[in-house]
């Protein structure tokens, strides 16, 4: 196959996205993630950085971007600190590897009433395609090899750089 010769993982995940707005022009934001199918885990604190001004012929996205368990009261935390939850989902799918590159596809269901993740429905019909692979900087060759995966995937899969700003 296409990706490592390993059982994929399957996940189904909380997601809750809090802005900080302030003086600059866009909102600090930051995304909490827990596990539903796996109890005991921890919520991800994740910051994913603004993208690299960069190469425009570069095939991926090129972020920063920090992600750290924390314990259980982390969204009382980011209240407290001035946080505002924006928007919040379900995640449910599979994760791949292939070498340091980790394939995500899903579905991402709507919560229906704030707060119960038992009420959801799906966002569309459609699965998510995701590529990400953590590198130091500099390593173009990265996204290289993220291009050549995107391209056996066709034509079922079309697999493009998004541009975040539209997404807020």
């Amino acid at each position: 196959g296409l990706c490592d010769n390993m059982e994929p993982e399957t996940f189904l995940d909380h997601e809750m996205v809090f802005l900080l707005k302030g003086q600059q022009a866009s909102p600090f934001v930051l995304r909490a993630r827990r596990s539903m199918d796996k109890s005991g885990m921890p919520w991800h604190l994740r910051y994913l950085g603004q993208p690299e001004i960069g190469d425009k012929n570069r095939h991926a996205l090129v972020r920063n971007c920090v992600d750290i368990a924390t314990s259980d009261n982390l969204t009382d935390f980011l209240v407290e600190m001035g946080f505002r939850m924006d928007h919040e989902f379900v995640a449910k799918g599979h994760v791949f590897r292939k070498g340091i590159m980790k394939i995500v596809v899903y579905k991402i269901f709507r919560i229906l009433m704030p707060g119960n993740t038992e009420s959801i429905e799906p966002l569309s019909l459609s699965y998510l395609v995701e590529l990400n692979v953590v590198a130091p900087a500099g390593q173009d060759v990265v996204s290289d090899d993220m291009r050549n995966f995107a391209e056996q995937l066709k034509p079922l899969v079309h697999l493009e750089k998004i541009d975040p700003k539209r997404l807020m």
